[in-house]
């Protein structure tokens, strides 16, 4: 055997309190995504809550290690502050494992203390992902006066990592702002898996318009059923899929039944495989995505990704408006529903412009997990 053989892997931890696929959504994708692709260079342990039973977890690679127990991650809608400190508390738990360079999701925040403070004693790297910048007028919108201490949290944060891996430019615009310019900050968006893409085909019922994403108030699913509405007292039928979990499910369909489009409305919180999700897309002909928030939108480059021409809105701290800006049959709107109703119409009026492989490929989970390697294994 050669020496470069018997050469030690590297050791890379990543740290993020929800997994894929016990919870469903962005930043759980990326790291079911690049973990098992960093795996093939490195040896990967991933430290969570626990969401699976007694005993560890290997998966595509991954060694998954629990270092407290499940604790629900939303109060009231809200980030759940004592989820919060029990899972900053329990990445204390990293202390006494091997590793080169810890990488971690930067919510909720409070566990990058003490994962700074271990691999500076360590003399180890580490490396955040930043989704989104929250910024003070946010916080103060989402906690009132209490907006002000997250945001003084959220500022300190940003000034633990040896690197930050932005997933827009936009979000590493705003860190730097932050930061200054001469911070060290890399950008790998999420991604998407395009041959996935390609083999899959349309199933489930055909709909007009569907959307992706966990049922939160930000994500203003509602004001999707209140576009389907008004298009109905418009004259114009517009089924559509809601596609997702979350605390909102029983409100959201309440809200179809009280509008008199629950039989428009259909809503599924049963789809756990890719797939599956991908045919959903394929057998839809237009995509919503009204979320007033997205640090960077994979529902949006899936749905483009499938051919679909996505609405979205101008709300400021979405910046999934971004990738519809770049593609072929994307349309930005006002943030309320009328606007929405009126481009959910022109889209599906205009039909599918088709997908656009050349730009799209640059998003392809290969080629970000290069981007990742590079920026955690220097």
């Amino acid at each position: 055997m050669s020496g470069r053989g018997r050469e030690r892997r590297p050791r890379i931890a990543l740290v993020t309190d929800s997994i894929f696929p016990y919870h469903r959504g962005g930043k759980e994708l990326r790291y079911h995504e690049l973990g098992r692709r960093l795996a093939r260079h490195a040896d990967v342990e991933l430290y969570t809550m626990r969401w699976w039973g007694e005993g560890g977890r290997l998966a595509d690679g991954v060694t998954y290690r629990a270092v407290c127990p499940r604790v629900e991650m939303y109060e009231d809608g809200r980030r759940s502050t004592r989820q919060a400190l029990l899972f900053a508390l329990g990445c204390l738990r990293l202390a006494a494992r091997p590793f080169d360079v810890v990488e971690a999701d930067h919510m909720p925040y409070l566990q990058l203390f003490p994962l700074r403070a271990i691999t500076r004693l360590r003399r180890r790297r580490l490396v955040v992902t930043w989704h989104e910048v929250w910024g003070p007028a946010y916080w103060r919108a989402y906690l009132g006066r209490r907006g002000r201490l997250a945001w003084w949290v959220e500022r300190a944060a940003m000034r633990l990592p040896d690197e930050i891996i932005a997933a827009s430019d936009e979000t590493a615009r705003r860190l730097r702002g932050h930061l200054g310019p001469g911070a060290r900050v890399t950008v790998a968006p999420n991604g998407i898996d395009m041959a996935a893409v390609r083999a899959a085909r349309p199933a489930g019922r055909p709909v007009d318009v569907t959307t992706v994403g966990r049922l939160l108030p930000h994500k203003r699913v509602d004001m999707l059923i209140d576009a389907v509405a008004l298009l109905r007292a418009g004259g114009r039928d517009v089924t559509c899929r809601i596609i997702g979990t979350g605390p909102q499910a029983a409100e959201l369909a309440e809200r179809a039944r009280r509008q008199g489009v629950d039989d428009l409305v259909e809503l599924r919180e049963d789809v756990d495989d890719g797939s599956e999700l991908l045919g959903l897309l394929k057998s839809a002909r237009a995509f919503a995505f009204p979320s007033e928030r997205e640090g960077f939108g994979i529902a949006v480059l899936e749905a483009l990704a499938c051919g679909l021409p996505v609405v979205t809105t101008a709300a400021p701290d979405n910046l999934a408006t971004a990738l519809v800006e770049r593609s072929a049959g994307g349309l930005v709107c006002a943030p309320h529903a009328g606007a929405l109703a009126d481009g959910i119409a022109r889209v599906l009026d205009a039909g599918a412009p088709g997908r656009d492989d050349a730009w799209l490929a640059g998003y392809d989970w290969d080629a970000v997990s290069e981007t990742v390697r590079t920026a955690v294994l220097p």
